[in-house]
């Protein structure tokens, strides 16, 4: 594992230190539905995913089994040990065939991998401006020219207090990925959530590297 303990990746309302990533699963969090999101789960069935795959902030792994589900060769990196047990043990009981590991996903130059596809869930919000051109940057260093990379990541439309959770405008994605990127798509959508049937207003962005 590369990298540093110095970020979560994923909402934990209320101020403070950042939690250490093992803390957000000691019991299930909000985000870990048990099931794909239904966005991905979109892009799946639309084809739109391809290639080899990472899942960047991976948590229990239903992003990347479902990739692997449909074949495709899967590996989902996160930075909570508890969570990627619990996705290798998922992958065992379904029989699915996924690579999880360790790592930080500042630091995906270091993989020495590139990826058709990279997904991310709840990822890119928690990043300040900073560490948001840093894991830009990181992107570009694992994805393919052509490849592509579709994030899911809370938008300036949802109410409330979300602790580190930047809530973005339009604008400041497309600021963040105006150099090397060509935008898609960016479109509202949710995240769902175990504690609010209405779930998280959201941004769907897809991507290519050029």
């Amino acid at each position: 594992m590369a990298g540093s303990l110095h970020y979560s990746h994923h909402p934990h309302p209320g101020s403070g230190e950042p939690p250490e990533p093992d803390d957000l699963y000691a019991e299930p969090p909000p985000w870990d539905i048990g099931r794909p999101q239904p966005a991905f789960l979109a892009l799946a069935e639309a084809g739109a995913i391809r290639g080899r795959v990472l899942d960047a902030g991976c948590g229990t792994g239903e992003h990347v089994l479902m990739c692997a589900a449909l074949g495709l060769d899967a590996t989902g990196i996160d930075l909570a040990s508890r969570a990627l047990r619990t996705a290798e043990g998922k992958a065992h009981e379904r029989g699915r065939t996924a690579r999880f590991l360790r790592w930080d996903a500042l630091k995906l130059v270091d993989l020495h991998e590139t990826f058709g596809t990279v997904l991310d869930c709840g990822l890119f919000h928690i990043f300040g401006s900073d560490d948001r051109a840093a894991y830009v940057d990181s992107l570009r260093a694992a994805i393919r020219p052509g490849g592509r990379y579709f994030m899911l990541c809370f938008s300036d439309r949802q109410p409330g207090e979300w602790g580190r959770v930047h809530k973005l405008a339009r604008a400041e994605i497309e600021a963040s990925f105006a150099e090397g990127w060509r935008i898609d798509s960016i479109e509202p959508s949710t995240i769902d959530i175990t504690t609010d049937p209405d779930g998280i207003r959201a941004w769907l962005v897809a991507l290519t590297r050029t």
